[in-house]
């Protein structure tokens, strides 16, 4: 389990938030508009996640997973950064995880705080990205890409 923060109510839930002891956001919360927007799948039950590592699987292709909760303000932060590399990468599949709707399956991930990116290839971790520095993530999305070019 993360750290967790008692100054902001979003460190009070199961996972801290990157930005919890930087950030006190009192605001009520909101749900975030994943997947309105370029290639981003949402993932909220385990058939769809399933559905979403086979396609990868059998297709050869990169499984961004972006470990979020709608409290989490460096989630929001990075989500429209996430939707354009969607949008730019189509060789790579790209989806969202409420740790809340699949705290179990989050937890099986090691995702101790949010936003947490992991790069899959063929069902294994190649890269996990914590927090939500934006040209971290681009960078990492472009290595991976350049890595599925490179595939024999």
């Amino acid at each position: 389990m993360g750290n967790l923060c008692a100054r902001t109510s979003c460190c009070r839930k199961l996972w801290s938030c990157i930005c919890c002891c930087s950030n006190n956001n009192n605001k009520a919360p909101t749900r975030s508009q994943h997947g309105s927007k370029g290639k981003v799948h949402p993932v909220s039950r385990i058939e769809k996640w399933e559905e979403k590592i086979t396609e990868a699987n059998n297709n050869g292709k990169i499984l961004v997973v972006n470990f979020s909760a709608p409290w989490c303000v460096p989630c929001k932060k990075i989500e429209p950064v996430f939707r354009e590399l969607a949008s730019r990468y189509p060789s790579m599949i790209f989806v969202t995880v409420d740790v809340e709707e699949l705290a179990e399956f989050s937890n099986e991930w090691n995702v101790e705080a949010t936003p947490t990116v992991v790069f899959l290839k063929d069902g294994r971790q190649m890269d996990k990205l914590v927090g939500a520095e934006t040209s971290e993530l681009q960078k990492k999305t472009a290595a991976a890409a350049d890595l599925f070019l490179k595939k024999p």
